[in-house]
């Protein structure tokens, strides 16, 4: 098991969990949303902001922490995590911020501790990238979106 060291900031809610696990076999840690003043946020149709989650985290060197939509919330609201994945690298060590968008018509309030996100560690491995003037075929070849059909 991997650690992820958790610092909380001034505005952080000392009574939410640190990010976990909803069941045992959840890939996904979900974390809340922490708002100043525990206040709401309005986020309106076609707006994309960053909601705070209080938190700064240490990731072990060759991670990262993947920041993910959380399927119910996708499902039942306009939110959607806007760069999904998001990767929080691990010399990072600011304030961990959801970016999400309103892809909805009407404005959606989010809540102070609303389960905002799930973070997913994950191992990553860095690539040298070299100059070339000449790539393997393959039977694809230059074909992209779309190019392999829809059946």
């Amino acid at each position: 098991m991997v650690e992820v060291k958790i610092k909380t900031l001034d505005h952080y809610d000392a009574s939410f969990e640190l990010p976990f696990y909803a069941t045992d076999g959840a890939a996904g840690a979900d974390v809340r949303a922490c708002i100043p003043e525990k206040k709401n946020i309005i986020v309106k149709p076609g707006e994309r902001l960053l909601v705070p989650t209080g938190l700064s985290m240490e990731i072990p060197l060759g991670y990262e922490v993947q920041v993910r939509p959380r399927s119910g919330l996708s499902l039942k609201s306009p939110l959607m995590i806007v760069n999904a994945p998001g990767t929080i690298d691990c010399d990072y060590r600011g304030e961990v911020n959801i970016i999400v968008g309103n892809f909805g018509k009407e404005d959606y309030v989010i809540e102070h501790g609303l389960r905002v996100a799930q973070l997913v560690v994950a191992p990553i491995v860095q690539a040298r990238y070299v100059m070339t003037k000449t790539l393997n075929e393959t039977a694809r070849g230059t074909g992209g979106f779309g190019s392999t059909g829809t059946r």
